[in-house]
């Protein structure tokens, strides 16, 4: 298949709301030829990542919009103007074999119109973006909902943040401390020609200079180091695990903290990763037996402790809750498309039904770590708030370090060129057990 025709299907299932590009884009890659598959997935994720000014710029070159049934058509001509303004691709290679894949859509109808809004777009393309830049929408590629959140939460950086969101994300590892330091791994590295420089705030964190194959990296398959963005691998130290301890991760899925977890502290007496999908469990199987590492995983919904719980308390708890992945758009650009904005209130309302659950799990004495990749503070610190407020036996603990923007209640990170992903990080201790009434309701 065409890669302009496999970008071009996984996007109108996105537009249509039917899928997301990690459900929809795996089902056209086994269609094309293994070499054009970067170049396929290349196309639909700057294009789902462009997709509020690319659209904004169709509407200035058509006479009227699409109709639902020709989602493919639409798609095809963002997947044209994203060739057209942010690729090396050639124009008349772009055009021509863009108008091509109508054909393949059974659609011949829409080769003229193609052709003459994508040549339309080469001749003015510029000076119109131009002019529908005064527009925030069109100017930082972030739909009006989205703009207008993080224009409201974040008055002095919401710019920084789009920019952030439309920039291609750094290629960040952790090394796994139980094989080697972060040191001789740079060595390593560097030996082998890969260009990398240690990450500010995360002690195994490393970033490299540009995105590889992670099986040329040395000894990456022998489980000396992981794919993991810097913001996440802070949730380890945080925890302040030591040697005796039972450790819940909950919602574990895909395990990169998990793994951690156990890198960090060998001593644990038991880890239980827990998530509510026993088919996202298999991909954090797989990453424990690349480390070498092992963990109790059971697939359950975290606030039906009947379901899981042995009632053994844990001492350390990691809750990364369920949320609207707005500190990753730059890594899921097709959130942008995917999330709306009554999403958050409902997921605001499922971080508070966990975090009432997973209380009673926690002994006297014991941390719970709240994360999202959220940067919204509905989901943050207004939720920590809301649990203190109501929960007597729980206070903050102060997060240390240098990191994020210090909230009323845990700290923000925001996402940062060439820097870590958004996320945010609350720090509870459990001072005291509720009553036994208060725990049977919770």
């Amino acid at each position: 298949m065409n890669p302009r025709l496999a970008a071009a299907r996984a996007l109108a299932s996105l537009l249509a709301g039917k899928a997301s590009l990690g459900t929809a884009l795996p089902e056209v890659l086994g269609q094309v030829e293994p070499r054009d598959r970067g170049l396929t997935q290349e196309l639909a994720f700057g294009t789902a990542r462009w997709q509020p000014r690319l659209a904004g710029l169709a509407a200035a070159l058509l006479q009227k919009p699409f109709k639902a049934a020709d989602r493919d058509v639409e798609a095809l001509l963002l997947v044209g103007l994203y060739q057209l303004l942010y690729t090396r691709i050639p124009a008349h290679a772009a055009i021509g074999e863009t108008v091509g894949c109508a054909e393949r859509l059974h659609k011949p109808w829409a080769k003229g119109l193609l052709n003459a809004v994508l040549r339309r777009a080469q001749r003015e393309g510029e000076a119109l973006l131009a002019g529908l830049e005064r527009d925030p929408v069109i100017r930082v590629a972030h739909p009006r909902w989205l703009q207008k959140t993080l224009k409201a939460h974040w008055p002095e950086q919401w710019e920084a943040i789009c920019t952030a969101n439309n920039a291609h994300p750094p290629m960040t590892l952790r090394v796994n401390r139980r094989q080697g330091t972060r040191d001789a791994y740079l060595q390593q590295l560097a030996a082998a020609g890969v260009e990398a420089v240690p990450c500010e705030f995360s002690e195994d964190g490393i970033r490299l200079a540009s995105a590889c194959d992670v099986h040329q990296l040395p000894g990456f398959d022998e489980g000396q180091a992981s794919v993991q963005d810097e913001a996440a691998q802070l949730c380890a130290a945080l925890l302040e695990l030591a040697p005796g301890q039972r450790v819940l991760d909950a919602c574990c899925a895909p395990g990169g903290k998990t793994c951690h977890l156990l890198e960090r502290e060998p001593g644990l007496a038991e880890l239980i990763g827990l998530d509510l999908e026993p088919r996202r469990l298999a991909r954090v199987r797989e990453n424990l037996d690349r480390l070498g590492l092992d963990a109790r995983l059971l697939a359950a919904d975290a606030r039906a402790l009947d379901g899981w719980w042995d009632g053994q308390p844990f001492q350390r708890i990691l809750l990364d809750a369920p949320c609207s992945a707005t500190g990753v758009i730059r890594r899921h650009p097709d959130i942008k498309l995917t999330r709306q904005a009554d999403d958050i209130p409902a997921l605001a309302a499922l971080q508070g039904e966990l975090l009432d659950s997973l209380w009673p799990t926690l002994a006297v004495g014991g941390v719970l770590l709240y994360a999202t990749c959220s940067v919204m503070p509905t989901e943050n610190r207004e939720v920590i708030a809301a649990f203190l407020a109501r929960t007597p036996g729980a206070r903050e603990l102060d997060l240390g370090g240098r990191f994020g923007v210090p909230q009323a209640h845990g700290r923000q990170l925001l996402p940062q060129v060439d820097g870590h992903d958004g996320f945010y990080y609350a720090k509870l201790i459990k001072i005291a057990a509720a009553p036994r009434s208060q725990e049977g309701r919770s």
